[in-house]
């Protein structure tokens, strides 16, 4: 509670006013005003600097600030696990120059068997059952490696737990045929899939089987079959050799009537990954341009292309606990809100992590989860905040950022307490957020409905 001092405080950045960031976001006449510990911002006009240090935002400020508190605190702490990405196999029929999992368990590895996977549902259901809250569905992405690899005991588990979880599968769609596509919209499962570029010369060099072939033209058919499916979406991983095309797979998205695409930058994770990775200027000037070709289509067509990772950090500035995905935020998601399962029943903080023995905390079949949650890998993920990074701990956007990803960045640099390798393009994406929100462009990069899911705490008007 405030005492009488801090409810008294006319100044920002004295006393007990509140420590007020100006952040310039590039755009002509406003700057944003940041208070970093909260995640408070408004954007006011450069003229309107002095009323932003000692005026009316001040006392607004100081009378809504334990609500920002409270609702930061529970966003980055007070949250349960509710998702696991799921591995029903570590094998791959697919040998991707930037994979983050090793090439001995794509090629060797184990595959569930039904009894297997089933068995490890019933576990799973029964942690979240004790766990969440009765009106509450967990969700179980089945990821890679390639999990149509597995494709019986995936699709028994799903017959068998529809009405307990909510399913997804991430799939390089090489092996989706119609009976698979029938089946996995039958039951109202969620599908992406990957494509890296709009041709297939540099799709297929990036994305390749184990003789060295492509899937651009199956994987493109595949995705004009599913376009019409409200739960599914593209994946495609920015890297130094496709970072240009973006704009370009805009257009090509857009063409082909595509809804939700992810555009990731690609983890350094291991050594194929961090070889490809793009200069950050280089993901910037795409990424960007990429987001203003949406804009453009948007406008003239008026149909929306979102791409979901930035949406995901638009809506963390415009409302926080509105947030679709937890990696721009710290303590990231892996732990927190969902963790990793491997084929062989390990349990991992994230999907990253998996092929590296020191982060796993346990076997599903063999431990209890409650301990597996609390053992030391866990722990080094779910208690890793900005606040212990340089030069994150100053940053006045350090909670809109998070410093992903902890599992490259351990691989980087050999702790997870360091900033990301991706810095400056995360801190350009957070000013195009702003640009669009001081332009009045949200509804254009965001999801349908996106404003019923936020609640309005505070109005500077």
């Amino acid at each position: 509670m405030c005492d009488e001092n801090q409810l008294q405080a006319k100044y920002a950045n004295t006393g007990y006013g509140p420590q007020f960031v100006f952040l310039d976001i590039g755009l002509p006449g406003k700057i944003a005003v940041v208070e970093p510990n909260v995640a408070f911002w408004a954007l006011v006009d450069h003229d309107a600097v002095q009323d932003a240090l000692a005026g009316p935002l001040i006392a607004d400020f100081q009378r809504k600030a334990e609500d920002f508190k409270r609702e930061m605190d529970y966003l980055r702490f007070g949250l349960k696990p509710s998702a696991v990405y799921f591995n029903p196999t570590e094998l791959c029929n697919f040998n991707c120059t930037y994979c983050y999992l090793p090439e001995k368990m794509r090629r060797n590895g184990k595959t569930m068997t039904v009894r297997e996977l089933c068995d490890a549902l019933e576990h799973l259901y029964s942690y979240f059952h004790r766990t969440l809250p009765d009106d509450s569905k967990p969700q179980i992405i089945f990821h890679g490696s390639e999990p149509m690899m597995a494709r019986e005991s995936m699709f028994a588990g799903i017959e068998k737990f529809h009405d307990k979880f909510h399913f997804g599968v991430q799939t390089n769609a090489s092996l989706l045929d119609d009976e698979a596509i029938s089946f996995l919209t039958g039951h109202n499962v969620g599908i992406g899939i990957s494509l890296d570029a709009p041709e297939a010369a540099i799709a297929n060099n990036l994305r390749k089987n184990w003789h060295g072939k492509g899937a651009f033209d199956s994987v493109v058919k595949i995705m004009d079959k599913l376009v019409t499916y409200p739960a599914f979406n593209v994946i495609t991983t920015a890297t130094s050799m496709n970072v240009h095309t973006l704009p370009q797979m805009v257009d090509f998205y857009h063409d082909h009537g595509v809804k939700t695409v992810m555009f990731n930058p690609v983890r350094c994770t291991r050594e194929g990954g961090k070889k490809l990775k793009p200069h950050n200027n280089t993901m910037t000037e795409y990424f960007c341009k990429a987001l203003e070709r949406t804009y453009e289509l948007y406008s003239k067509t008026n149909q929306k292309l979102v791409i979901a990772n930035f949406a995901n950090v638009l809506m963390g500035i415009a409302g926080p606990t509105g947030r679709r995905l937890m990696c721009d935020i710290s303590p990231c998601g892996g732990g927190r809100c969902f963790f990793a399962l491997s084929a062989l029943g390990g349990v991992f903080p994230c999907s990253e992590f998996i092929g590296f023995p020191e982060y796993h905390g346990g076997n599903l079949f063999q431990d209890d989860l409650d301990v597996i949650l609390k053992t030391k890998p866990f722990q080094e993920i779910t208690t890793r905040t900005v606040e212990n990074i340089e030069p994150c701990a100053t940053c006045a956007i350090r909670h809109f950022c998070g410093a992903p990803c902890p599992a490259e960045i351990k691989m980087l640099s050999g702790t997870v307490n360091a900033p990301s390798p991706y810095c400056k393009f995360y801190e350009e994406q957070v000013r195009y957020a702003f640009r669009v929100i001081g332009q009045g462009r949200e509804d254009a990069y965001m999801w349908d409905g996106w404003r019923e899911d936020t609640e309005e705490t505070f109005n500077l008007n």
